[in-house]
């Protein structure tokens, strides 16, 4: 009898005691994983690895494909084109990123950058000169120092700043301003 009540004891204790856990469940994230995937890119980008860093922020892109976050994988994806030299591509990139979030200073330059390795300077000039858009006049101002005109450039600039102060993107504008007369004018 004692020992009866013994194993059923033990029984009892093995039961509860055992280390028997839920199955892991894999939930889908699609946020999360774009994340993910953009570091992955990155650190391809790291390794030299460029068809698969371009593959990975595709995916992130594709995962996410229009929040603030997106800009961030679409100037990636720029930029890794630019590197390699297909600045065709980089443009429709930063293009895209400037929509998604044209409050960053960095999208408009590499975008200006494209558009001086393509020779679209002069028409670009041309193209935004006559727009009012607050964001063609950034590259507006852009293009001008681009091209070495250096003080119709800094006056686009500058005048922008001066009507749109509250605007996120004005203190890098003035601190891309005061760098460019220090080193140019």
């Amino acid at each position: 009898m004692i020992k009866k009540t013994v194993v059923l004891f033990l029984l009892v204790i093995m039961v509860f005691c055992s280390a028997y856990r839920k199955p892991y469940k894999y939930t889908i994230n699609a946020e999360k994983d774009a994340f993910y995937h953009n570091n992955v890119g990155l650190n391809y980008l790291k390794d030299r690895v460029y068809y698969a860093a371009i593959q990975e922020f595709k995916i992130a892109i594709s995962l996410s494909p229009s929040t603030q976050a997106t800009a961030v994988f679409q100037n990636n994806l720029g930029e890794t084109y630019i590197f390699i030299g297909y600045p065709e591509q980089a443009q429709e990139c930063f293009e895209d990123a400037i929509k998604l979030y044209g409050l960053n200073l960095k999208y408009y330059m590499n975008l200006v950058k494209c558009y001086k390795e393509r020779g679209l300077v002069d028409s670009k000039i041309k193209e935004f000169k006559s727009s009012n858009n607050i964001y063609d006049r950034i590259k507006l101002g852009l293009l001008y120092i681009e091209a070495e005109q250096y003080r119709l450039g800094v006056n686009t600039l500058d005048e922008l700043t001066m009507e749109e102060p509250d605007l996120m993107i004005t203190p890098a504008l003035r601190q891309y301003i005061a760098q460019i007369v220090k080193e140019k004018l």
